[in-house]
């Protein structure tokens, strides 16, 4: 056997559907075999290599081992010359493998290889090759030195960005992503270091290599495209603490001098620093603009005061109480706000439509209540029409501003971003269907096609020698390309050589998905499009939501009287808050179910009632199939009138 691929997978189902696809379609002159580590996957990752791969050896941990533990399970089952450590979140193309292992071939010297690297967009990854993170070295990449001077000799130590990527060199550090080992050398300086859960176990054992007296090779020559979708997302929390602690633990093995304390001192510095920067990045994605609103609209109102005060009925002598302030205002913030969740005002990507939506209807229900405020509460209507024009105006153009800098201006607006499909005519209306059922809103353009015979479908644009010329004409913001039609080779092709102003997404084989990232600025996101289900849906996720925080205000008002018709009374109080803070929701799938049926819905909170509670059936008395058919349902076909039948009809049962 000359080679073991081996892949640790952890809640990427097609991802890894794709990247076993690409390794399977590898044109190769040697036997090799394929090894599949999942840890804990509840994805339905192990059916569907049993399933869709049954020539994978698989290994199914009941728990999540980490990379370096999952890893060495496999490579001490593996019989072959070499050892490849492959990401379930990469894809190869055809002729990668025989190529890699050629080079170790020729290269008796080589203890180690690994390749060129790009993201989902098609943007280099400087991790393909890295330098000894040495204090020095270290302390240039977390100032920020490495980064503003990434091809000096003195500075960009960390990435060698004063390397040619296009050739080969010899390199200090590769990636875990896709590393290549002689099991020679495996056998001699040992195998992944299971002190390190994720990350860092690629730099102590390409650092241990190279101790070995063997060389690690950075091979330019068969790029291939990483998603860069580890579990723990870069910018985390979870990432700051679990990539540094390696460090940490990498410092205290390798680095036994005077300057390793130094080192150490400086991680934890790094450490409390980089915590600090993903918690405020993170406050602000999630709630970034909601804040900026809320300061908008406060500023708005009380410039509107003002202006009725001082110019508008400065003769009246006009002077609000301050009810204005500690009343009204609040409350007309309140309802803008609510009224901009709910019409997607906060959604990604930013739609200036779903804004001036959601404001208009927040003043429209601001005007409808006006007439039911006391006399006291009723400020000059004229304030509230200036908050909705000024605060509308301002909102607008701040988000206007922000996309101006990122450069994505066009997003602002509806208008349905432009899809190009390059694949065969079959696959291309199955994906323009599958994009539909799943309600993602695409102008579809038409599609390339790898073969000749396409050319006279109205639809087709021409072929794929044919595709720069065509994206010069045609006005493009997304390509998704057909992997059962078009080879990784030229995916991958492509991908590097478009402009990167279009995103890419592959159609997997055999599947019911759409892969890629989300755009250049936000590479380490992986996006997943899986045939639909309602509940999936944005505005009803958001919609079940405050649903939730409703029901939860009504049940906590109405608790004297439906807390002596629950059945189990125990639970019915902390159910509520469970609730109230979204660790439970009021309806979701049924929990006696047929687990593998389980994991093809959508994931959703636990919840306190289940579609069976509509029905007058013994729980303990229903079967798999019954549930399995209710669950599904209720995700295929959801509605919020749903859950609310389900509630009104179990109200005894809220303490379950």
């Amino acid at each position: 056997m000359k080679l073991s691929v081996i892949i640790v997978n952890y809640n990427v189902k097609y991802f890894l559907h794709q990247a076993l696809h690409a390794v399977f379609k590898s044109e190769v002159n040697f036997d090799y075999e394929v090894f599949v580590v999942d840890n804990g996957s509840v994805d339905g990752s192990v059916a569907m290599v049993e399933e869709s791969f049954p020539q994978v050896r698989l290994i199914a941990s009941p728990e999540n081992l980490g990379f370096s533990r999952g890893n060495n399970l496999a490579i001490r089952e593996s019989k072959a010359e070499y050892v490849l450590l492959l990401n379930p979140d990469t894809i190869i193309r055809e002729d990668t493998l025989q190529q890699v292992v050629d080079f170790m071939d020729q290269h008796p010297d080589a203890g180690a290889l690994g390749v060129k690297m790009f993201d989902g967009q098609g943007i280099f990854l400087p991790e393909s090759k890295r330098g000894f993170p040495s204090p020095e070295v270290a302390f240039y990449k977390m100032s920020g030195l490495s980064r503003l001077f990434p091809k000096s000799k003195v500075f960009g130590r960390y990435h060698l960005g004063f390397l040619d990527p296009d050739r080969i060199h010899e390199v200090d550090v590769l990636s875990g992503a896709f590393m290549l080992m002689r099991r020679s050398v495996l056998d001699k300086v040992g195998l992944l270091d299971e002190d390190y859960f994720m990350y860092g176990e690629d730099i102590d054992l390409s650092y241990r290599i190279t101790l070995g007296g063997y060389k690690n090779y950075y091979y330019p020559h068969a790029p291939i495209i990483h998603f860069k979708g580890e579990s723990t997302k870069k910018g985390s929390l979870n990432y700051v603490r679990v990539f540094y602690q390696a460090m940490i633990i990498f410092a205290r093995k390798h680095i036994r001098d005077r300057s390793g304390g130094w080192y150490i001192f400086l991680l934890q510095l790094a450490i409390y620093f980089r915590a600090g920067v993903a918690l405020l990045s993170r406050a602000w994605l999630s709630v970034g603009w909601q804040v900026v609103d809320l300061l908008v609209l406060t500023g708005v109102l009380f410039s509107g005061m003002w202006f009725w005060e001082h110019v508008v009925r400065v003769e009246d002598g006009l002077k609000f109480t301050d009810n204005l302030w500690l009343v009204n205002f609040p409350l007309y913030i309140s309802i803008w706000m609510l009224s901009n969740y709910l019409s997607g005002a906060y959604d990604k990507p930013v739609r200036l439509f779903n804004l001036f939506g959601g404001m208009l209807i927040g003043t429209l229900l601001i005007g409808a209540l006006y007439g039911f405020f006391p006399d006291f509460l009723r400020s000059s209507r004229g304030i509230i029409l200036f908050g909705f024009l000024v605060g509308t105006s301002a909102m607008s153009l701040l988000r206007y501003l922000v996309a101006l800098v990122k450069g994505k201006t066009r997003h602002l607006f509806y208008s349905e971003r432009k899809l190009l499909i390059v694949g065969s005519a079959p696959e291309a209306q199955r994906v323009t269907d599958l994009l539909k059922d799943i309600s993602v809103r695409r102008e579809y353009i038409g599609f390339i096609s790898p073969v000749e015979k396409d050319v006279a479908d109205s639809r087709c644009l021409g072929t794929l020698e044919h595709i720069d010329e065509i994206l010069e004409i045609a006005d493009t913001d997304e390509i998704i390309f057909c992997a059962r039609d078009v080879s990784s080779f030229e995916i991958i092709s492509q991908i590097t050589s478009i402009r990167k102003d279009i995103d890419f997404k592959i159609a997997t084989e055999e599947s019911t998905a759409i892969i890629g990232s989300n755009s250049k600025d936000t590479a380490g996101e992986l996006l997943t499009y899986d045939i639909g289900f309602r509940i999936n849906k944005a505005y009803l996720i958001r919609l079940k939501r405050f649903m939730d925080i409703v029901m939860s205000v009504i049940f906590l008002l109405l608790s004297p009287l439906l807390f002596l018709i629950q059945k189990n009374k125990v639970n019915f109080f902390p159910n509520i808050f469970r609730v109230l803070v979204g660790e439970k929701t009021w309806v979701s799938y049924c929990k006696k179910f047929d687990q593998e049926e389980q994991l093809k819905l959508p994931l959703l909170k636990e919840g306190v009632l289940c579609p069976l509670d509509n029905l007058s059936v013994n729980k303990d008395e229903v079967g798999h199939t019954l549930v399995n058919r209710l669950n599904y349902l209720y995700a295929k076909d959801y509605s919020l009138f749903t859950d609310l039948q389900t509630i009104f009809n179990a109200l005894g049962k809220l303490g379950s």
